[in-house]
C-alpha cells in the first residue's frame, strides 16, 4: 500500500472523528434539559421545556400538522398531538382547518404565543452573545454558514432516504 494514500485515509479519519465527537458533544448539550431551563429563565417565560421547541419552530415555520412537526422535531404522533393539546390549552396556539378538507387541522402559533417565541428568540441572542463575545465576527459568521450547510445536507440525505424506492426485480435478464 501507498505511504502517502494511507496518511490521507489516516487524515481524513482524524478529521471525521473530530467532527463525530463536536457532534456528539453538541447534541448533548443542546438536548440536556439543564440549557432548556437556562433559555426559559433567561427568557423570563414558565414554560414546561418540552413544548417550547415546538412553539418556537411552529413562529419561525407557521402552520403545521401534527404529523408534520412531529417529523421535525424527531417526536411521535402521540406525544406531539399531547403537547400541541398543551399549547392551545395555555392560549399559545390555535388549530384551525386546512384547506378544503376541515378534518385536516394545523397548528399555528397565536399573538400570545408570538410573544413567548419572541421573548425566547431574544433570550436565545442574549446567550449567543455572551457566548460568543470573544469570537472575531468572522469566526461568528464562519460556524453559523457552516453549520447551516451541515444541517441542509443532512436534511437533503433525510429526504432522499425517504423517497420510495422502485422493487426489485423479481427476474433479472442475463445478456
Amino acid at each position: 500500500m501507498d505511504p502517502e494514500r494511507l496518511d490521507v485515509k489516516v487524515y481524513r479519519t482524524h478529521k471525521d472523528e473530530l467532527l463525530a465527537g463536536a457532534l456528539i458533544d453538541l447534541v448533548g448539550f443542546l438536548n440536556s434539559p439543564q440549557r432548556d431551563d437556562v433559555l426559559l429563565r433567561e427568557a423570563g417565560v414558565s414554560l414546561d421545556r418540552a413544548l417550547f421547541p415546538l412553539l418556537v419552530r411552529l413562529g419561525a415555520q407557521g402552520a403545521l400538522g401534527v404529523g408534520e412537526l412531529a417529523d421535525l422535531v424527531g417526536r411521535d404522533h402521540s406525544t406531539i398531538s399531547r403537547q400541541i393539546a398543551k399549547l392551545e390549552t395555555l392560549g399559545l396556539i390555535a388549530r384551525r382547518a386546512r384547506g378544503e378538507d376541515q378534518r385536516v387541522r394545523a397548528a399555528e402559533i397565536t399573538k400570545e404565543g408570538e410573544v413567548v417565541a419572541r421573548a425566547i428568540g431574544a433570550a436565545r441572542q442574549r446567550l449567543f452573545d455572551r457566548l460568543f463575545a470573544s469570537w472575531s465576527d468572522e469566526d461568528r459568521e464562519a460556524v453559523g454558514r457552516l453549520n447551516r450547510k451541515l444541517a441542509d445536507a443532512l436534511l437533503r440525505a433525510a429526504a432522499a432516504e425517504e423517497e420510495p424506492r422502485p422493487p426489485p426485480p423479481i427476474f433479472s435478464r442475463s445478456a
